[in-house]
């Protein structure tokens, strides 16, 4: 079964792609849901999280507070280090199990941060970025979460830069279009990757 990695910046459009290629009858696997999964209440990274910011509760409730962790993953690169080393080899175990269970010539693994996620590109066989300039990342945040100007900037700091997403990438969506332009090049690419699964059988 061939293994497509689905990566992007903030506000590029993987969300939409991912829903299309759903729409296309094929499964996705998604880091986000994953890692959903391996942080529920009776999970056992969760004591682990809680215990790096004793005086910063992260758990409240029995409860991964999610938003406040985002918060401070993005102004604390040791931190997200910390949080990456409990919370990866989890989800890459979880996608595995999921990858493994799917029938289909083709799937999408969809992992926003790929190129930072390590022993995540183990998981794929090529990859597809979704691409679009900075500058409209910015607006899209703006506009999508009611960032300011300089949130928004600071969030795309935190991840990989554009080129070193476009240099992990096998194809590229430019999706700084319509929402028909993209479903467009998915389409194709449906064809393209139902062509190589064949090859890779």
């Amino acid at each position: 079964m061939l293994r497509v990695g689905l990566t992007g910046g903030i506000a590029s459009g993987k969300s939409a792609a991912a829903a299309e290629f759903v729409r296309l009858g094929v499964p996705v696997i998604d880091a986000d849901e994953a890692a959903r999964a391996v942080t529920t209440p009776d999970s056992p990274a969760l004591p682990e999280l809680a215990a790096l910011r004793p005086d910063e509760p992260l758990v409240v409730g029995g409860e991964l507070d999610r938003k406040r962790l985002r918060d401070l993953l993005f102004a604390d690169p040791a931190l997200r280090r910390e949080v990456e080393g409990i919370l990866h080899p989890r989800i890459i175990a979880h996608m595995t199990t999921r990858i493994a269970a799917a029938h289909a010539p083709y799937v999408i693994v969809a992992v926003p941060l790929l190129a930072e996620a390590g022993g995540a590109s183990e998981l794929v066989d090529r990859v597809l970025v979704i691409d679009c300039p900075e500058e409209l990342q910015i607006e899209r945040l703006m506009r999508r979460d009611g960032e300011t100007e300089a949130g928004a900037r600071r969030i795309l700091a935190a991840q990989a830069d554009r080129d070193t997403r476009l240099k992990l990438a096998d194809d590229v969506i430019e999706n700084s279009g319509s929402l028909e332009a993209l479903k467009a090049a998915i389409a194709q690419l449906h064809v393209r990757y139902r062509r190589l699964a064949e090859v890779n059988i």
